[in-house]
């Protein structure tokens, strides 16, 4: 698995770079057959008071390219609620996955019982 990480307008500190690795044994935990992990960290300046901070993944996995992205204005909770809401994206793409494959072991124990009625 490649995992690249980048920061626009932000200089990324080992803290966060260990912080994303943490956080995403969770997604590798769930599916494993993570290819490659594209995240890109940045901080848009609006005024002083409306700082806010930007996290973006694109993650490609076997069959499909999933894109998250969350604005928060905290770079840490920004990086969680991203988390959260890939994690959600791959359980659900593996259940897909898995039920499609249950579903085409079913398939033709059904025609062969409905051929020999």
């Amino acid at each position: 698995m490649n995992l690249t990480i980048s920061g626009h307008h932000l200089d990324l500190t080992p803290a966060i770079r260990e912080y994303v690795q943490n956080k995403l044994e969770r997604i590798k935990r769930h599916f494993d057959h993570v290819i490659d992990i594209s995240v890109i960290l940045s901080v848009d300046k609006l005024t002083e008071k409306e700082k806010r901070q930007k996290a973006e993944i694109n993650v490609h996995i076997k069959g499909k390219d999933l894109h998250v992205e969350s604005i928060a204005h905290d770079l840490y909770a920004a990086i969680d609620a991203l988390i959260d809401k890939l994690d959600r994206q791959v359980i659900k793409h593996k259940d897909q996955v898995q039920n499609h494959h249950s579903m085409a072991k079913r398939l033709p124990e059904e025609f062969t019982s409905a051929s020999a009625t």
